[in-house]
């Protein structure tokens, strides 16, 4: 999270070589914590939708003995250059509320249970969930519903999920 260090460990690994060079666009992402591979990855906003699927998640990953993967996707908003007719642009808003929620996550009793990391992407929800679970070899991805009028209209986050997923979508009323 921006403006927030966390301490190493003392006992931890180095992973990777302070002297080497850093990664280029075109690169991939780098390989995600081992201990978090096979976990859960659930999407969270803080709306209550998500905190019931964050609580699902939580109880699975606890019976499975895995780790959680939380996932909040920044906004993103599209916008197009007129006059050179390109394609359109995504623009990064910037988003403090993955620093509030990481905050509350980390005050929060209830996330003492299980192993977590929280993962801010940036465009659309539902790539960006299923990317984090294909990254981390996820058994599930757990979403809230959506019960508004713009799921409705537009369809929901859930709906498109379970439609496209390469794992299982678990959606939580």
């Amino acid at each position: 999270m921006a403006g927030h260090e966390i301490p190493e460990p003392a006992d931890r690994k180095q992973v990777a070589d302070p002297g080497s060079e850093p990664r280029t666009v075109g690169e991939s992402r780098p390989s995600c914590d081992p201990a978090f591979r096979h976990g859960v990855v659930v999407g969270f906003d803080g709306s209550m939708s998500s905190e019931r699927a964050l609580a699902y998640a939580i109880g699975m990953a606890h019976r499975h003995g895995s780790g959680l993967i939380i996932v909040h996707v920044a906004n993103r908003l599209p916008t197009t250059v007129w006059a050179g007719c390109e394609p359109p642009v995504f623009v990064d808003v910037p988003d403090h509320r993955t620093e509030v929620l990481g905050l509350e996550l980390a005050c929060a009793d209830y996330l003492t249970e299980v192993p977590w990391v929280l993962v801010e992407r940036g465009g659309d929800i539902c790539h960006e969930l299923e990317e984090v679970g294909r990254e981390y070899s996820a058994d599930a991805i757990v979403v809230g519903s959506t019960h508004g009028l713009v799921g409705r209209i537009f369809g929901s986050v859930a709906g498109r999920l379970a439609r496209r997923a390469q794992r299982p979508v678990i959606v939580i009323p």
